[in-house]
């Protein structure tokens, strides 16, 4: 879907930007008044929100767009997947500082 009205398209823009934005503040606003106790468990909850993200990427990448979207759209599967799988091995390394050390030895 292209939108060729250029009002249109800054109607768009600015709109989009706004969303950003305000998703940004919240964000910041919801993670500053975590408490430190609950950081671990927060950190491995953004595996699936990053999951998600690789899923949009994925169908950007591989949907009937222009190139320039198509290119995007591989470009954010790479971060979406680098940033799942370094999530997923952050979140084993901490697991492992948790075990017990009689066994972690027979392991």
């Amino acid at each position: 879907m292209e939108i060729h009205d250029p009002l249109a398209q800054r109607i768009l823009l600015i709109s989009a930007l706004y969303v950003f934005a305000l998703a940004a503040f919240l964000g910041y606003q919801v993670i500053s008044r975590v408490p430190p106790l609950l950081h671990t468990p927060l950190m491995s909850a953004t595996n699936a929100i990053s999951g998600i993200s690789l899923v949009g990427s994925i169908v950007m990448a591989g949907g009937n767009y222009p190139k320039l979207c198509t290119i995007l759209g591989f470009i954010a599967v790479v971060c979406s997947t680098t940033n799942v799988v370094g999530g997923f091995v952050i979140t084993d390394r901490m697991l492992r500082m948790f075990k017990r050390k009689d066994i972690a030895k027979k392991d």
